[in-house]
């Protein structure tokens, strides 16, 4: 099995900026895609951010291209996800997943089959 665990969300004020780390352990593979996604209640899960752990490849939605930034650690097994700029908008729980095999749509939920709980993203305007 994979254990996904959030970290660093927090309350902000709108413009500010927040990292957050998203730890994997267990089972690995060779070649994973990991991902951001955010939810707020009443709402469908909406894509954030991906990255394809070898190449190092990245995909993001729209709505944060340019003030959001996905990395990742090979030695700590571990992704970033930058969030500069915060806007009232971005307020969400943030949720890391993990593709085993890199062979679904990035921005897909059903692409992910490991899940973290979640870290809340709170920003104040």
């Amino acid at each position: 099995q994979v254990q996904l665990v959030e970290s660093g969300g927090g309350l902000v004020q709108a413009g500010d900026s927040l990292r957050l780390s998203c730890v994997a352990s267990g089972r690995t593979f060779s070649n994973p895609k990991m991902g951001w996604f955010r939810q707020v209640p009443g709402k469908e899960r909406e894509f954030v951010a991906a990255i394809r752990w070898n190449s190092g490849q990245t995909w993001y939605a729209d709505s944060v291209k340019d003030r959001f930034a996905i990395s990742r650690d090979n030695a700590k097994t571990t992704v970033y996800l930058q969030m500069n700029n915060l806007k009232p908008e971005d307020a969400a729980v943030y949720s890391c997943a993990l593709d085993p095999y890199s062979r679904g749509s990035s921005d897909s939920s059903r692409t992910y089959l490991y899940w973290g709980q979640g870290t809340q993203v709170t920003v104040s305007s």
